[in-house]
């Protein structure tokens, strides 16, 4: 598991390879990556934007950006946290993800970044 804390919010990353949605024969390979923000500051935050750097291992860069994640903006309380699963497809059996998220500090509509950690996507035959 991937964590990295910004600004008093931890961001944890898993990640799953997703076989029965891959097709490894076409260069096409499924993972699922399940996040959980947790708010450690004093005050409620609400997550606005993401923004998403992916490495696939034949060379592949992408960037994914938009409002909130897999359809929500998120109030997060302090003390909660906001869990959300979401995927991913890479030409290759392996790659990495990492980001951050824009968040608003409610208290006062201030923005700040949260950074979300590198992880890596692996399909388990990579790993024997």
């Amino acid at each position: 598991m991937a964590t990295q804390i910004t600004a008093g919010v931890k961001v944890s990353v898993e990640t799953v390879y997703q076989p029965e949605y891959s097709n490894p024969e076409n260069q096409h390979y499924m993972f699922a990556y399940k996040i959980t923000i947790e708010n450690l500051g004093d005050y409620s935050i609400q997550l606005l934007r993401r923004h998403w750097y992916i490495f696939d291992s034949n060379g592949t860069r992408r960037e994914v950006e938009g409002d909130g994640v897999v359809g929500l903006q998120p109030v997060i309380e302090p003390g909660e946290l906001h869990e959300y699963v979401s995927g991913c497809n890479l030409k290759s059996d392996m790659g990495t993800m990492e980001g951050n998220y824009q968040v608003m500090r409610e208290m006062d509509g201030s923005l700040f970044d949260v950074k979300i950690p590198k992880f890596m996507l692996i399909a388990p035959h990579r790993l024997n």
